[in-house]
């Protein structure tokens, strides 16, 4: 296991006979992960730039952005609900060959829908004692604005999957970043322009940007019902908008996808929700949260990588369940995963001087969580690549186990600590939680469906970055801008020295 801290091992020498295929594989992988990437990582970087304005229309003392911060802590939480599974569902029966993959999606578009429609139904009905439950009993249209972009964003959820499913990766980054662009556009005209400073109008404009990028997706359904009626008659088989047999199979598979789903957002956003609720002021409490709310917004660069490798890597992993070199790719993906997420948190700590500079000065105070979060993301990233195993044998129900598990200790640790701690026991929380997750998922997986991790390798780049991060830290503190970040370039340099001479394939370099 060890072996390969003292020997490098470029990408296709020492991993058997399929790795010629594996890396082919890789390359679909880097090219889809780059398109999905971009329009995330531009998308979220364009996005930032309401941090700043919103930071410094909104004052931290007025606890206004800590209202922001935990309402959409609660629209992360429903949205998984909503989608109940049914993205990972959809690819795991749209891949199998004894399936109707036009009907699957049809199924699934039904079955989100309801969901989403009786969610609205609820909400609308009972807005009353739900804004006393939440605390906004003097501004119900937030919470109501909010139920109708969770449920636009549940409905569109599939069809985005759909188009990952066909490969329409720029389609997908094309629709995204529109979004964001209208989002900021409207956001600058309303806040800049205009001189609005209530909050009111970051839920409006969100709303109205959501429903706008519903109508491009009529071209998608019009084309896949057509598609379906060809399918059908070619097969000889019914044509069906709603297969219900096929949804109780589905429903079978994704209710644990679900409670998992449930965990996993809760490791996100529990801090957030629960802020409120146990700390002793109630304005004090949305004025720390307001500030580690924004302060969350520089380190979620690592959910930016996550989840543009997911959008990436998830249609691919139920595609290679049938090919004999599939457990190799899984462990190529998992180290280069890891190299390029640890990249980026030398990176984002290295120009810290730079990035704080997108916050108010009110609160740039909470910046000292940004490492702390980062980490934790990138132990989520970790789980995410280790989450397979149970998927591609049709256990599930282990996801919800390990997701419960790490969701229970974050909240032990926000319940117990945040009182003395604030926002810090947060940070923390998120760690112990991701951390406890990984482990079982690693240990156990080894066990059900074993993979060769190379271990060993990834330690040895964990540690080389806890030494970089330590010099950053410890050794260039009280520093100026300019010096402080011209070290950390070296060091940065020097984590990328070690990579390409360990795991740079020599014909790659040429």
């Amino acid at each position: 296991m060890f072996s390969s801290l003292t020997t490098p091992l470029p990408l296709w020498e020492g991993y058997g006979g399929g790795s010629f295929i594996a890396m082919a594989n890789i390359k679909s992988l880097v090219k889809d992960t780059a398109v999905y990437g971009m329009s995330s990582i531009i998308g979220r970087f364009l996005n930032y730039m309401l941090v700043p304005l919103y930071t410094r229309v909104i004052p931290a003392e007025s606890g206004g952005y800590g209202m922001v911060t935990n309402l959409y802590a609660y629209v992360a939480l429903i949205l998984v609900i909503l989608t109940f599974g049914m993205e990972t569902t959809f690819f795991r029966f749209a891949n199998k060959d004894d399936e109707n993959p036009h009907c699957v999606f049809s199924t699934t578009i039904f079955m989100v829908s309801a969901l989403s429609a009786v969610f609205l139904a609820i909400v609308f009905g009972f807005i009353n004692p739900i804004s006393e439950i939440l605390g906004y009993v003097d501004h119900k249209d937030y919470i109501l604005m909010l139920a109708a972009v969770v449920a636009l964003d549940a409905f569109q959820a599939i069809p985005f999957s759909y188009l990952r499913y066909k490969k329409k990766a720029i389609k997908f980054a094309s629709l995204k970043m529109l979004f964001i662009i209208l989002n900021i556009g409207l956001n600058l005209i309303f806040f800049v322009l205009l001189g609005k400073t209530d909050v009111f109008y970051v839920f409006a404009l969100n709303l109205v940007c959501t429903g706008l990028i519903t109508f491009f997706f009529i071209p998608e359904f019009a084309h896949e019902h057509v598609a379906a009626r060809v399918y059908c008659k070619e097969k000889g088989v019914k044509f069906k908008i709603v297969d219900f047999d096929l949804l109780r199979r589905m429903f079978k598979y994704s209710w644990p996808i679900l409670i998992l789903g449930i965990a996993g957002i809760l490791n996100q956003t529990a801090d957030k929700m629960v802020f409120p609720l146990v700390c002793p002021d109630a304005q004090e409490a949305k004025v720390q949260l307001g500030i580690y709310g924004a302060c969350v917004k520089i380190a979620m660069i690592m959910a930016m990588i996550t989840q543009a490798f997911r959008y990436a890597y998830e249609p691919i992993v139920f595609a290679k369940s049938k090919d004999g070199d599939k457990k190799e790719y899984y462990s190529l993906a998992m180290k280069y995963f890891l190299i390029f997420t640890l990249l980026a948190y030398l990176c984002v700590i290295g120009y810290m001087p730079i990035l704080e500079r997108i916050l108010g000065g009110d609160y740039r105070e909470g910046m000292k969580v940004v490492p702390i979060v980062m980490a934790a993301e990138i132990m989520m990233g970790v789980y995410f690549n280790l989450s397979f195993w149970y998927k591609l044998i049709d256990k599930t129900i282990w996801g919800a186990w390990f997701s419960a598990a790490g969701c229970i200790v974050l909240l032990a640790v926000n319940y117990f600590f945040i009182p003395e701690y604030s926002y810090m026991a947060c940070a923390w929380g998120g760690v112990a939680g991701y951390g406890t997750a990984m482990l079982l998922s690693y240990f156990i997986g080894q066990k059900k469906y074993p993979i060769d991790y190379k271990v060993g390798r990834l330690l040895f780049y964990v540690a080389v970055t806890a030494v970089l991060y330590a010099v950053m830290h410890f050794v260039t503190e009280g520093m100026g801008d300019i010096p402080r970040m011209a070290i950390n370039t070296v060091l940065i340099l020097v984590y990328v020295g070690i990579v390409w001479k360990l795991d740079i394939p020599k014909r790659k370099r040429a």
